[in-house]
């Protein structure tokens, strides 16, 4: 049994330094030639409206606000300014989402967000979305790049399509440190003792994102308060879980798993799902020594195991969040088949760890 357990690491490191290795350095190129791009569109953006200044920003060597989505599908987060007039709220009525609405109607003029305030005193996430898109498609006309980009359409959303290979959503967003949400407060659960409370604190201190984009929960509801609300994102926090043992290792092979067999029609997985159930493994086996080098293999397959019943049960829950379904809107079918190919990959590593040769 040893034997085996320590055969499935090595092939799993071998792995890893082939085939993620290669991912990452594929993926890492083509970042900074999307970046370039986009700094460039948001430079433009800028000079039309100061109010959207690009966060995009490079340190040490990586992009701060760029998130993989797939190899050729990124998102780029851009922080707005001055969210201080408005309340944070939360009441669990919007899956994923809050709204942020004046703390007091005297400061609507005060606001630097004036003409997306709607009536009723909330700062409409749709209404800024609008008004940068509108920013953007102008940018793209404008800028250097303008040959090999041009504006996604008949979305609502601000999508950027470069060189016809890759996709670029730039998401505007407000960050918010120091509070955290009413819908995420079972975390951490009472009997979990991961992550204990030292990170606790920390990943809380380290807040949460406010983005303007289409909710997951609410796709087929446009209801106006729908469109005012924010999506709740906690990216940097589940970043800061994931530090220590080989639990980047495991999310890496991971992603390359799903990336090289797992890319199918109706895009059941996304990246996020395969971290998502990382982070419930963590809760699984909450000892540091759980994710020791040594359980590389124990890990990847009871993630993959977990996946498979997810899939089966057509349901996965947000960490954070449990009341929002990640797989909320994916077709049944492509679930179904999914569920298929990830047991079929799972069953072959579990019983040839040499077939990672050729995964």
């Amino acid at each position: 049994m040893i034997a085996t357990q320590a055969k499935l690491v090595y092939q799993l490191n071998k792995y890893y330094n082939e085939r993620c290795q290669a991912r990452k350095a594929a993926i890492a190129k083509t970042i900074r030639e999307v970046c370039k791009v986009v700094s460039d569109v948001l430079k433009e953006v800028e000079v039309q409206e100061p109010r959207f200044i690009s966060s995009l920003s490079e340190i040490d060597a990586r992009y701060e606000g760029m998130e993989v989505i797939a190899p050729n599908e990124f998102e780029v987060v851009l922080y707005l300014n001055q969210m201080g007039v408005f309340n944070f709220v939360d009441d669990g009525s919007l899956p994923g989402c809050a709204v942020l609405k004046l703390s007091d109607g005297r400061k609507r003029s005060m606001s630097l967000w004036v003409e997306f305030i709607t009536a009723s005193g909330y700062l409409s996430a749709r209404k800024i979305r609008s008004r940068f898109q509108t920013l953007v498609a102008q940018a793209v006309d404008k800028c250097s790049y303008r040959d090999v980009v041009k504006m996604v359409a008949d979305t609502s959303e601000v999508k950027l399509r470069i060189r016809e290979r890759y996709v670029v959503q730039i998401t505007p967003a407000f960050k918010c440190t120091g509070i955290w949400p009413r819908s995420a407060a079972q975390w951490p659960m009472p009997h979990i003792p991961w992550p204990g409370p030292n990170r606790v604190a920390e990943v809380k201190a380290e807040g949460f994102n406010l983005l303007s984009k289409e909710c997951y929960s609410l796709t087929g509801k446009q209801s106006s308060a729908e469109s005012d609300a924010w999506v709740l994102q906690f990216g940097e926090a589940e970043n800061r879980l994931l530090m220590s043992g080989c639990r980047k290792k495991c999310l890496s092979i991971l992603k390359t798993l799903r990336d090289r067999h797992l890319e199918l029609p109706g895009q059941p997985l996304h990246n996020y799902h395969m971290k998502t159930l990382l982070l419930y493994e963590c809760e699984k086996h909450p000892r540091e020594t759980d994710w020791d080098e040594s359980c590389l293999g124990d890990r990847l397959n009871g993630i993959l195991l977990q996946l498979i019943s997810c899939l089966q049960c057509r349901r996965c829950p947000h960490y954070f969040l449990p009341n929002l379904d990640l797989f909320q809107g994916r077709p049944h079918s492509a679930l179904e088949t999914a569920a298929k190919q990830t047991w079929r990959l799972a069953r072959e590593i579990l019983t040839n760890a040499k077939s990672l040769d050729k995964l």
